[in-house]
């Protein structure tokens, strides 16, 4: 199975940018579909954002599109995240997922989870 790890996040102001990175490790990212999701304090977890197998195919939720971008570099095994023009709600534990058979918007199809990378931003 893969292992799944999230680093990037930190403390940024309103209208600022940072990029995550989901390294994987045990197996080769490109089996996988991956995900990002988010959860803010007292929320659900939310879906962010996916990114099928060959990078051909990618979804956003409503709320970041425009603003955030995923990628992924198969060949050194990594996601990222490029997270644009940042506002006070986008504050959250962001996390990396994937899974081998579908591209989704729903947690629940996602089989695997990284530990988080927290996101601040401040107004």
């Amino acid at each position: 199975q893969v292992q799944l790890e999230e680093s990037g996040g930190g403390l940024v102001q309103a209208g600022g940018s940072l990029r995550l990175s989901c390294a994987a490790s045990g197996r080769t990212l490109s089996s996988y579909h991956v995900g990002w999701f988010r959860q803010a304090p007292g929320k659900e977890r939310e879906f962010v954002t996916a990114i099928s197998r060959s990078g051909g195919t990618t979804t956003y939720a409503d709320s970041v599109k425009g603003r955030f971008t995923i990628s992924r570099d198969n060949a050194k095994n990594m996601v990222y995240l490029q997270l644009n023009n940042l506002k006070p709600e986008d504050t959250a534990v962001y996390y990396c997922t994937a899974d081998p058979r579908n591209i989704a918007t729903i947690k629940g199809s996602y089989a695997y989870w990284g530990q988080g990378t927290q996101v601040t931003v401040s107004s």
